[in-house]
């Protein structure tokens, strides 16, 4: 009996140790998905504001799902801020898997840069260079937010398309 208090004592000690070092490891085990700007489709168009759908695909190169709570993202078309935030993200991402995600963005192009506004409508004839970036918020105990960063190109899908 005693040897069975000794061998739980000293699980739970080495088990205290490996929660020390648990944020490190897990850091290193979670590997970073890709995050690819698939498409930027303009779905309204106003004198004040202009929304466009923002879709992203997702590859998780984890043996295990990835289930996302949040999305933080940051976008550049050919070098100038276009769009940036956090919203709410409650999908999963399958275990060595893909999936696919989309985002609402309203912005003012004629409060924001002309270069940008330039930019948006060039965009629609021809691609476009994008920078992305951000982190994804998992819902996995002890498990950090995962950063992902991506480059390509795109071109804009006009309205009603």
């Amino acid at each position: 009996m005693r040897t069975l208090v000794r061998k739980l004592a000293m699980s739970s000690v080495v088990f205290a140790i490996g929660l020390g070092g648990c944020a490190t490891t897990l850091d290193n085990l979670v590997k970073s998905p890709s995050v690819e700007l698939q498409n930027v489709q303009i779905v309204g168009l106003g004198l004040n504001s202009q929304t466009f759908l923002l879709s992203f695909d997702v590859s998780n190169p984890n043996p295990f799902a990835l289930p996302v709570r949040s999305v933080s993202y940051g976008i550049k078309l050919d070098g100038q801020r276009f769009a940036s935030g956090k919203t709410p993200g409650e999908f999963s991402v399958p275990a060595n898997g893909d999936t696919k995600f989309a985002i609402s963005v309203d912005l003012n192009l004629l409060q924001t840069a002309p270069q940008l506004l330039s930019i948006v409508r060039q965009s629609v004839r021809e691609d476009v260079t994008y920078e992305l970036e951000g982190v994804l918020a998992v819902d996995i105990p002890l498990t950090p937010s995962v950063s992902y960063r991506n480059t390509g190109t795109i071109r804009l899908s006009p309205y009603g398309l």
